[in-house]
C-alpha cells in the first residue's frame, strides 16, 4: 500500500455516511484515495474515491481504462461543484487527450453515482458493473480546473502525468506506470521536435533561399547547393519524426489523431517526390525545363503549407506550453518579413535590369551595331 503525500492514510478513514469499504488505497499523486468492495460473484465493485486539498474551482475523475494503460480510452467518473454549490457527478468516456469530458455512457453500467464537497475534499461514490473487465484493472485518476462550468483541460507536467497505474480488486495490490508514460511523453515530445524542425523550419527556409538567393549573380550555384541542402535534411530530420510517430502509434492502441495521420503520409509521399526531382532536374536548356520548374514549385508549396497545418494540430495534440507555440509563430513571423524584404529587393533587380536591358538596346542601335547607320557616322 502506498502511502500518500500528505501522510494520511486510507486505512484510518471514517466516512461520514458510515460507509464501510474491505479495501484500500493510498494512491501515489494528487492527494487522492480509493476505497472499495468488489463482490467477484456478480462482478460488482463498490468505490468511493476521494481527493483532498482541491478547491471548489476544480474537478476531479477516477477512471477505468478497459483496453489500456494511460488516459485515452478510459471510462471516466467525474465530479465538481457548481457556482450554486451543488454537486455534478457524471460518466465520461475519454476519446482524445484535448477533452472537457463531456457526459457520456461508459463501456460499463454505472449505477448509485454521487458526489460530495466538504472540507476542500470531493469524494465520487459509485457502483460499477463490470462483466467484461478482469479483475486487475487499469486505473487514472485526475484534476484539473473549471471554467464557464465545464471541466478544462488538467495540467501535462508532474503529477498530472504520473497518476496511472493498475489494481487488482481481489488483492488489493496496485503499481503505478508513470515511468512508461514518461517515456513515452518523452517520444512524443522527441516526434513533435522533429516534425517542427524538418517541416515546420529547414523546409521553409529552403524555399526562401531557392526563391531569392538566385537573383544574385555571385550566389550561383551555391543557392542550389543549399537550398537542396535544406531539403534533404528536412526530408531525412521528418522521416525520423514520422517514424517516431509510427512506434508511438504502434505503442498506443485506440488513440487516434486521424487529420494528423493523414496529412503526415501525404507530406511524405510529396516529400519524397519532392527529393527526388532534385535528382531529375533537367538542364537549364532543356525543353522540359519550364514544367520542371512548374511542377517543382506547385509541390514544394503545397508541402509548406501543410507542414505547417500539420505542426499547428501537432500543438494541440501535444499541449505544450504555450511559450513554445509562440516561439514558433515568432519564426514564421520573422521567416515572413524577410521574405517580404527580399521579394521587394528581387523585384527591384529585376526592374533595374529590365531598364538597363532596354537602355542597352537603344545604345546598340545609335551606335551603329544592328544597322548601316552607325558605320555612316563613324566613316564621317
Amino acid at each position: 500500500m502506498y502511502i500518500s503525500s500528505n501522510g494520511q492514510s486510507c486505512a484510518n478513514y471514517n466516512f461520514a455516511s458510515n460507509q464501510v469499504f474491505a479495501s484500500c488505497n493510498d494512491l501515489p499523486y494528487l492527494n487522492s484515495y480509493l476505497h472499495w468492495n468488489y463482490d467477484q460473484s456478480s462482478r460488482t465493485v463498490q468505490i468511493a474515491y476521494r481527493h483532498t486539498g482541491v478547491s471548489a474551482s476544480r474537478w476531479v475523475a477516477w477512471a477505468i481504462n478497459p483496453s489500456a494503460q494511460g488516459m485515452v480510452g478510459s471510462q471516466a467518473l467525474v465530479a465538481f461543484q457548481r457556482s450554486d454549490g451543488t454537486m455534478r457527478a457524471y460518466t465520461a468516456p475519454v476519446t482524445s487527450y484535448q477533452t472537457q469530458l463531456p457526459e457520456g455512457d461508459l463501456s460499463f453500467p454505472v449505477s448509485d453515482l454521487t458526489a460530495t464537497y466538504s472540507r476542500n475534499e470531493i469524494t465520487i461514490f459509485a457502483t460499477l458493473r463490470l462483466d467484461n473487465v478482469s479483475s486487475t484493472v487499469n486505473q487514472v485518476w485526475q484534476e484539473g480546473p473549471v471554467s464557464g462550468g465545464v471541466p478544462s483541460v488538467h495540467p501535462t507536467t508532474g503529477p498530472n502525468v504520473q497518476s496511472m497505474g493498475s489494481l487488482n480488486l481481489l488483492s488489493g495490490q496496485s503499481t503505478t506506470t508513470g515511468g512508461a508514460l514518461n517515456s513515452r511523453t518523452k517520444k512524443r515530445n522527441i516526434h513533435g521536435v522533429l516534425n517542427a524542425v524538418s517541416w515546420g523550419i529547414l523546409l521553409p527556409i529552403g524555399a526562401v533561399v531557392a526563391r531569392y538567393l538566385r537573383v544574385f549573380p555571385s550566389a550561383d550555384p551555391a543557392w542550389f547547393y543549399l537550398h537542396a541542402s535544406c531539403q534533404t535534411s528536412a526530408y531525412i530530420i521528418g522521416v525520423a519524426g514520422w517514424a517516431t510517430g509510427l512506434r508511438l502509434g504502434s505503442q498506443s492502441p485506440g488513440v487516434q489523431f486521424t487529420a494528423h495521420r493523414v496529412i503526415g503520409i501525404i507530406l511524405f509521399c510529396l516529400a519524397t517526390l519532392q527529393v527526388s526531382a532534385l535528382l531529375l532536374r533537367p538542364k537549364k536548356d532543356h525543353k522540359f525545363r519550364f514544367y520542371w520548374n512548374i511542377y517543382h514549385q506547385i509541390i514544394g508549396y503545397t508541402v509548406i503549407v501543410l507542414s505547417i497545418v500539420n505542426i499547428f494540430k501537432g500543438f494541440d495534440i501535444l499541449n505544450p506550453d504555450e511559450k513554445w507555440k509562440r516561439a514558433y509563430i515568432g519564426m514564421l513571423i520573422g521567416l515572413a518579413i524577410v521574405a517580404a524584404v527580399l521579394e521587394t529587393y528581387t523585384w527591384y533587380v529585376v526592374l533595374k535590369r529590365k531598364k538597363s536591358g532596354n537602355t542597352h538596346k537603344v545604345d546598340n542601335g545609335t551606335n551603329g551595331h544592328n544597322g548601316y547607320g552607325g558605320r555612316a557616322h563613324e566613316a564621317i
